[in-house]
This record gives C-alpha cells, structure tokens and sequence, in this order.
C-alpha cells in the first residue's frame, strides 16, 4: 500500500472568531480590578447566602497574600487591573431557545449547540460571559431524580446543603493565587447530582463562551456522582480573538462515589489572547472509576493538569490529553493522580503538537502514598515539535 503524506497546518479557529458586540443597554460590566467592593457587588447581585459572601471575602484576602507561580509559563501579561471579573446580559437564565436572546441565541447557534443538544444530549447549559443564559434538561432523564442546574440556583434549593458541604472542599482557595481568585469571583457554571444507581445513557454538555474583551470567565462546576451511578459530561469552552488580554480561571470539582463512573470530556478552543489558569480535580471512591478526555488547542498561556485522588480501594482513573501549541502559544499542561487506596489504578496517555514556534510543555505527576498498596499506573507522553 503506498505511503500518503499529510500536513499539520494549524486549528482553524474561524468557527469560533466571531464577536457579539456589547450593548451598554443590554449589558452590565463591573469596573476593572479587583477590590473588596467589586467581590461585594458581585455577591449582592447573585443574591449569596450569608456563608458565602464571607466565603469570597477570605478567598479575597489569601488572594492578596499568595503569591503568582514562578515554575510556569509566564504570565506578565496579566494585569488583574485592567480585567472586568463580572460581565453579564441583561436577560435572565431561560429554558427554551426561543427565549433566549436574538444575539446570544445566533451564536451559540453559529456554535451548533442547540443542534448538537436536539441530536445527542440529555441536557445543556450555556454560559455567555458570567452567568448562564440556557439550561435544559431532558424529561425522561429528571424523572430519574438526575440534577442538572446552574450552581447558583443550587444555593437557594433543596441542595444547598449539598453545595456547602463539597464546594472548593477538593480545591480550597488556598491551594494557589488563582484559586483564591476563582474563591472571590467565581460565577456561572453547573451542579449535577445522579442519585445511586442511576445510569445516563447520554452526555449532558456546558458550554462556555466568553465573549467580552479585557474580561475574565470565573465559572465553577461542581458534580457529585453518586453509588453505582454513571454519567458522559462534556465541556466545551471557546471565545473570539481580541488584542487585550482575556483571563480564565474556572474550576471543576468532581466526586465519584463508590462503584460510580465519571467520563468528564472538555474542547478547550480559547482565542490567542487568553490567559486559561484553569483548576480541576476530582476524588473517587471505592470500586469507582473517573475518565478524563482533554484536548487543549488554544489561549496564549494555559496551566492545566487535571487531579484525582484515589481514596477508595481499586479505584481507577485514565486520563488522555491531547496539545496542539502554534505560534504565539505556551501551553504547560499533563495530569496528576495521587494514589490512596490499596489496588488504585491510573493511566496517563498524553499526545502534542508544536509548530511555529508553540511550546508545548508536558507536566504530570503520580504519587503514591504508603497506604496505596498494590498500586499500579501507567505514564506515557509523545510530542511531535514540527519546526526545523
């Protein structure tokens, strides 16, 4: 059979560079920066319980007193100054299409999210900028006591409990700078809870589409899958390319209770401006298994190495990434896993790209602790650098 050539050009982004431009009527922009009174505001206008403006308030001070990681890509282009951590349209969270807003509506529909939600999802949430502007779940699949909201309506419903006890418990504020930041800021993202036993035989997706320029994305995701349950969550993330610098910092909390199953599957797509310093990690059970699908192809600078704890006897987990770094990209990326259990297994699968400059780095770690006998993982990382 006779060898075929093929080239690696680079990710067209054309699907994603387009801009919805702001209307002062129609949108609210807080000031640029970062000051006890911006974090206040942000709280009164999502209407927090008491606990968690104190919450953000301490998030804020460890904010101040930690310091900016020095072992990374460089970052200096980020000014927390001159970015806006809360952006949002006028309009409300909806549950149908129609509702939504003409110039939101046609981009996530230039996005085919609404397609890709009538062809193959249980269910969809899609965040413009800070806050949530659609979420839907199926009938048959909230029948079956699944849970799938955005976090803040879950702090005022009959799962607030359950969000104070797990939230930033896995990633606490003082784990780096922009965790605390994320702890003072945070709006926006999922809760999901699938009872014991319940299996959801189709992904439910986010979708998080930063549109304003010199602004930050602060979402939070917060999943808690329960005994013997099973659930697909897909995350995709993309925002058009302006010449000011943008900044993500979500975070991702996930629990996998004992013999449950998490596949958590994200598209990272960021524009060429961005700053991704993005935090996820989950904790498994006994007998439970968590999946990590990743691929990373844009921003300017990402940190991204998603964790997961082992705690519970012969749990598992894979991760498979994938790095596609051009130019004007350092993206430092990998995964860690932290044995616990007796007979915990893990398995990190990573592939890069680098052309034209890109860097990318590949940073992964497996520790295993004195309590994880019989433990067994598996590292492997291949890079393909395309520049002579």
């Amino acid at each position: 059979m006779p060898a075929t050539k093929c080239a690696v050009s680079d990710v067209d982004r054309s699907l994603y560079d387009f801009k919805n431009e702001e209307n002062s009527s129609d949108y609210f922009r807080e000031k640029e920066g970062l000051t006890e009174e911006i974090v206040r505001r942000i709280s009164a206008e999502k209407n927090d319980p008491v606990w968690m403006l104190d919450f953000r308030l301490k998030s804020l001070r460890l904010y101040h007193e930690l310091q900016i990681p020095d072992w990374g890509p460089s970052i200096e282009g980020l000014n927390m100054d001159n970015i806006a951590t809360y952006v949002r349209h006028k309009t409300g969270m909806k549950g149908s299409w129609e509702e939504v807003p003409e110039d939101i509506k046609s981009t996530f529909e230039r996005l085919g999210i609404p397609q890709a939600e009538r062809e193959s999802l249980a269910g969809v949430g899609a965040q413009f900028d800070s806050e949530l502007v659609y979420h839907n779940l199926q009938k048959d699949v909230a029948e079956k006591g699944v849970v799938y909201t955005d976090l803040e309506s879950a702090l005022h419903n009959e799962f607030a409990e359950m969000v104070k006890e797990y939230f930033m418990h896995l990633v606490p504020p003082s784990d780096h700078k922009f965790a605390a930041l994320h702890g003072a800021v945070w709006s926006g993202g999922s809760f999901v809870y699938v009872p014991k036993g319940v299996k959801v035989e189709i992904p439910l997706q986010s979708y998080f589409r930063l549109n304003a320029a010199g602004a930050g994305q602060f979402e939070h995701t917060l999943i808690i899958v329960d005994e013997g349950a099973d659930l697909h969550f897909i995350e995709g993330c993309s925002a058009p390319k302006y010449n000011v610098a943008n900044l993500h910092a979500g975070c991702v909390e996930l629990y996998v209770k004992k013999g449950a199953r998490l596949r958590y599957s994200t598209i990272e797509n960021w524009s060429k401006n961005m700053y991704n310093l993005n935090t996820k990690r989950a904790l498994v059970e006994e007998g439970g298994t968590m999946e990590w699908v990743s691929g990373s192809f844009g921003s300017h600078v990402s940190y991204l190495y998603p964790m997961t704890i082992l705690k519970g006897d012969h749990s598992h987990m894979e991760f498979t990434g994938i790095t596609f770094a051009g130019a004007g990209q350092n993206l430092d990326t990998g995964a860690k896993v932290v044995h616990r259990g007796r007979g915990t297994t893990s398995l990190i699968t990573t592939k890069s790209i680098s052309k034209d400059g890109g860097i990318g780095t590949y940073r992964s770690s497996v520790t295993i602790l004195p309590s994880a006998k019989k433990a067994k993982a598996s590292v492997s990382c291949d890079s393909l650098m395309l520049d002579s």
